[in-house]
């Protein structure tokens, strides 16, 4: 063998080796010399690759869906209902096909507002994902439904903001207590928004699970770091600690000690020795903070965007929303992205971030610029829509502003805006269908009716006004005093004010306008027995000979009437003449032989001859009362009275009621009108509902009203609705009116509203809100302001604060102070007054006038035998 072999068989691949080096380092070389070929080609692949993500992304964000939740006005989850929706949207964000970019699988929650309500509350996501969404574990105090997609208009102002979280990354976010609500920041930064101004706020919150990989390198990451930080810290104390004890050992009383030290024990000092501190162990869960579990940790991106048509407007907006924000800052806290340079903001709005921010905000891709990871506790506030500790703002689109003259509209009084910006609120006048009014004398109850009640007559509405005191009439007559109301106002009047005191007139029993005779005999008889207490267990006599007496008066109105002489009509003073004088009662009888059932005819046969004399009384003596009185007398005593109820109704009439008092007789005049207005309403039955002309009665002292006729008013309140007739009642205090016409009235009410007064008479309303705001709240109201709950397009608004409208300041333009003498000897000609004493003696002679009529028109039957008849 040749000796050289082996030396050739070595040098062989070392030389292989060195070629391989060498074409290496020629490479690098070229590399280095061409490099922008390699940066080109590199760029080229990121590019190619990210054109690619791009556009699966788009096509991914094309199958996304939108839900909007609804809370109601109860909602009140527990942080264990909250948790749960926020592992449901973390699941949620993973429902994309597989080759969907990481970007879009995330879940967004939208707020917004708008000018239409306070604050949307949108959810948008994958559509794999809508299942799971739909149904939430707030239960059906949450409504969710798919949302429509929100087209914007074009602002001229628009400020863009992107929040990521700043401090320590390990740090939560501060635990915000869910009462006050966490959103109430939010909802007070938008609640100035005015629509008309193109104000528009949105925040949008994505949320994605944490990526794993980058979850575990930042873990590694932040445990070298507590370890380089606990090193750092070891090796700074064991230099303190060498320093500190070097100074010691140079010290002059230590030198003394060893030198005395050593005298003493024979042996020579030495330099102390220095333990240096070992490094503490870095325990990860202190170390890693919220990152320690992957369990319920998310990937969060939080955008802004405020825009506005007028400037300055939106920048404000977006200060609002970053000062809410502060709120949930702790050791982590959000921080709007860039910088500022004097002037200028250097983020969102501003290359080369703005044309990315667009393309998230747009298609919902979620690409913070840093890791925004937080655990789905920290975003409790953010996970539910607002609850009812929220206070939420009352925009215009909540409540519409009144416009004098509109119809549709009903004045309900002055709301101040989160801006101090002031303007009148009104409610639709086909949904207000009842109201109540609570609170002290002087609070302002009845100065907001009448300035409800002026609008609505301006408007051209029919309205009736009753008011036993009378002061509403001189309060509201300057601001009706206009000549387009003059022919639809009529004023009924029973205080009999003045030297020539005028009187209108009215006959519950009149017949002209073609009544049901046993609705106009109910309705009459009913009004006595509430007023005097009767029913069928305590005055069942007393009700069956006033019935049966009705019975035959209203027959001979009818032949009265059918005959052409409605000026011959009975009233209800004949009852006692019926009664008592056997001639008048054998003519009445007879002549109305055939208009009478066999049961009435019956009972004036067989029964009446058996009653005693004594047994009258109960019945004649209110008619005695009111024959007693002279306006009574007057105003009941003529037999073609003015006073229509039913065609005021129907012609869209303004009847001003003033009873006169709340005496016995008073009680009882007004139970008589309150019985006669249930019978009109009720007989609009007649009328196909679209033709019903809407009619607002307005109750002025219910507590006096309900004490005349209680079951009537709460037979208002509970079947008016169905004519198109609506009621507004007013009384100091709730509790004091009987029982049925508290629970109609309360039960019933579209509008309950109440001023100041002590905290037990404001208790029974505040408990209808739910003791929001409480009685001692309401009780410390300033005159004029009201509590008010109202219903606006089926919902309820409120308990919101308004503050009453006084005439003066409201309704100033309409004021009519010189035409007041005219106007209101207007409105008494149209309600048919007449000179007290001309109405009286008229009254006297009414009973001459009957019996001639009977007498000319009665069947050809001898007195006698008639007499024998009923006997």
């Amino acid at each position: 063998m040749d000796p050289a072999a082996p030396h050739l068989t070595l040098a062989a691949p070392l030389d292989g080796l060195l070629d391989l080096l060498a074409g290496l380092v020629d490479v690098t070389g070229w590399l280095l010399a061409h490099w922008y070929l390699l940066a080109l080609l590199v760029a080229g692949c990121w590019g190619l690759a990210e054109w690619v993500v791009r556009r699966l992304a788009r096509k991914a964000s094309a199958e996304r869906m939108a839900l909007e939740l609804v809370p109601a006005r109860h909602f009140d989850p527990g942080l264990e209902e909250i948790f749960r929706r926020g592992v449901q949207l973390a699941r949620a964000s993973t429902s994309m096909p597989w080759w969907a970019p990481r970007r879009t699988k995330a879940v967004q929650i939208r707020l917004r507002a708008d000018g239409s309500s306070p604050l949307r509350y949108r959810i948008e996501g994958p559509a794999g994902g809508e299942r799971l969404l739909s149904i939430t574990p707030f239960g059906p105090a949450v409504t969710v439904k798919k949302a429509l997609p929100v087209a914007d208009k074009p602002r001229t102002h628009v400020v863009r903001a992107e929040f990521i979280l700043r401090g320590k990354p390990t740090a939560p976010l501060r635990d915000v207590p869910l009462d006050p609500d966490p959103l109430q920041p939010l909802v007070d930064a938008v609640s100035d928004l005015r629509a008309g101004l193109g104000d528009l706020a949105e925040l949008r919150l994505d949320i994605q699970r944490a990526p794993k990989w980058t979850l575990r390198a930042r873990r590694v990451q932040l445990m070298s770091d507590a370890r380089r930080r606990e090193r750092r810290e070891a090796q700074r104390a064991a230099r303190w600690l060498r320093q500190d004890a070097g100074g010691v050992e140079d010290s002059l009383s230590w030198q003394l000690q060893q030198l005395i030290g050593s005298k003493s024990t024979g042996a020579g000092g030495g330099r102390r020795l220095v333990m240096p501190p070992v490094p503490r162990r870095v325990e990860p869960a202190e170390a890693l903070g919220k990152l320690a579990d992957d369990d319920h940790l998310v990937r969060v991106q939080l955008l802004v965007m405020c825009a506005s048509d007028t400037e300055g407007r939106a920048e404000a907006r977006l200060g609002q929303l970053q000062a809410a924000l502060d709120v949930f800052g702790s050791g982590s806290r959000w921080a709007m992205r860039g910088w500022h340079l004097g002037p200028w903001r250097l983020g969102a709005d501003r290359w080369p971030s703005r044309r990315g921010f667009e393309r998230r905000w747009e298609l919902g891709h979620c690409q913070p610029p840093r890791p925004n990871w937080v655990r789905l506790e920290e975003l409790t506030g953010l996970l539910k829509p607002p609850t009812r500790h929220c206070r939420l703002p009352l925009l215009a689109g909540d409540l519409p502003t009144f416009q004098f003259g509109n119809p549709e509209l009903l004045l309900q009084g002055i709301h101040a805006g989160p801006d101090g910006r002031r303007r009148l609120v009104a409610t639709y006048a086909r949904e207000t269908l009842f109201e109540v009014g609570v609170g002290k004398a002087g609070g302002g109850k009845t100065e907001r009716a009448l300035a409800q009640a002026i609008g609505w007559a301006h408007a051209g509405g029919g309205l009736m006004f009753v008011d036993p005191h009378r002061d509403s009439w001189p309060r509201a007559l300057p601001f009706l005093a206009h000549t387009t109301l003059a022919k639809r106002i009529a004023l009924i009047d029973l205080g009999a004010h003045g030297p020539a005191p005028q009187v209108s007139s009215w006959n519950p029993l009149d017949m002209r306008q073609g009544q049901v005779a046993h609705e106009v005999v109910e309705a009459t008889a009913d009004a006595f027995a509430s007023v005097l207490g009767w029913d069928d267990a305590t005055a069942p006599r007393a009700l069956t000979i006033l019935t049966a007496a009705l019975a035959v008066l209203v027959a001979v109105n009818e032949a009265a009437c059918q005959a052409g002489r409605p000026e011959d009509q009975t009233t209800l003073f004949h009852v006692r003449p019926l009664l008592t004088d056997p001639a008048f009662r054998t003519t009445a009888l007879a002549g109305v032989e055939g208009r009478l059932d066999e049961e009435t005819r019956a009972w004036w046969r067989v029964v009446f001859p058996t009653l005693p004399p004594d047994a009258f009384a109960v019945v004649l003596n209110p008619m005695a009362r009111l024959a007693a009185n002279p306006v009574t007398r007057a105003f009941l005593g003529q037999a073609a009275g003015v006073y229509n109820i039913r065609a005021a109704m129907d012609s869209k009439m303004i009847v001003w009621v003033c009873p006169g008092g709340n005496g016995p007789t008073d009680r009882l005049i007004t139970a008589l009108l309150a019985r006669d207005l249930l019978r009109a309403v009720r007989s609009r039955r007649d009328v196909p509902e679209a033709r019903r002309v809407p009619f607002r009665a307005y109750f002025d002292e219910l507590i006096t009203l309900t004490g005349a006729a209680p079951e009537t008013i709460a037979s208002m309140f509970e079947d008016f609705r169905k004519y198109r007739v609506h009621v507004h009642g007013m009384t100091q205090l709730l509790a004091r009116l009987p029982a049925p016409v508290r629970l109609s009235l309360v039960q019933n009410a579209s509008t309950l509203a109440s001023t100041a007064g002590s905290q037990s008479a404001i208790a029974p309303v505040t408990a209808e809100w739910g003791d929001e705001p409480g009685p001692d709240v309401v009780a410390a109201l300033d005159r004029f302001d009201h509590y008010v709950s109202l219903t606006v397009r089926g919902r309820r608004v409120g308990p919101v604060k308004i503050t009453g409208p006084h005439l003066d300041d409201v309704f100033a333009a309409y004021a009519r102070p010189d035409n007041t003498a005219a106007f209101e000897r207007a409105a008494r000609t149209t309600a048919g007054t007449a000179p007290l004493d001309v109405l009286a003696t008229r009254a006297r002679g009414q009973l001459e006038r009957v019996n001639a009529f009977l007498t000319q028109f009665a069947p050809t039957t001898t007195p006698d035998n008639q007499e024998k008849t009923y006997k």
